[in-house]
């Protein structure tokens, strides 16, 4: 992505709660290195069933993503709005995970959402226009694959 962030003061995780964001960013540094589409596939199957993150939760899965990574601390917006979204779906929950543009002058940027709101960004909403979205699943999807599965296993 090609926009210069300012990241808010970074915190300092004890040991013992840096694990999970570690893994988060290991697997975001090697998703963001699949095309487009096939990011987006991924992310969406990792979403199942996750209920939808609160403001509350996302920030605090992108403020341990930044603390852990000088990448995701910098001018890394695709890995760090990836590993703030699988941080949050291996908490339960899930953000509306964004990648967008501008043009004037060009610019790309991906971000990470919840309850209408950008999380922890210097941009405000509606200053690049999205591109790729993963929202979360509606109740009705999530409801649905737990009938299946409850299903399934009676038969």
């Amino acid at each position: 992505m090609s926009v210069r962030n300012v990241v808010p003061d970074r915190v300092v995780l004890p040991l013992h709660r840096r694990a999970l964001p570690l893994l988060a960013v290991a697997a975001a540094t090697a998703l963001t290195r699949l095309p487009p589409r096939h990011l987006c596939l991924v992310l969406e199957r990792i979403r199942h069933r996750a209920r939808p993150s609160t403001a509350a939760q996302a920030t605090v899965a992108r403020r341990a993503v930044v603390a852990v990574s000088l990448r995701c601390a910098g001018e890394g917006c695709l890995p760090r709005s990836v590993a703030a979204a699988l941080l949050c779906r291996l908490r339960g929950t899930w953000p509306t995970w964004r990648t967008g543009v501008r043009t004037d002058p060009f610019a790309a940027h991906a971000w990470i959402e919840a309850e209408d709101q950008v999380i922890d960004e210097i941009h405000p909403a509606g200053h690049f226009t999205p591109m790729l979205t993963v929202a979360p699943e509606p109740p009705a999807q999530r409801g649905r694959a737990r009938h299946r599965a409850r299903s399934a296993d009676r038969g």
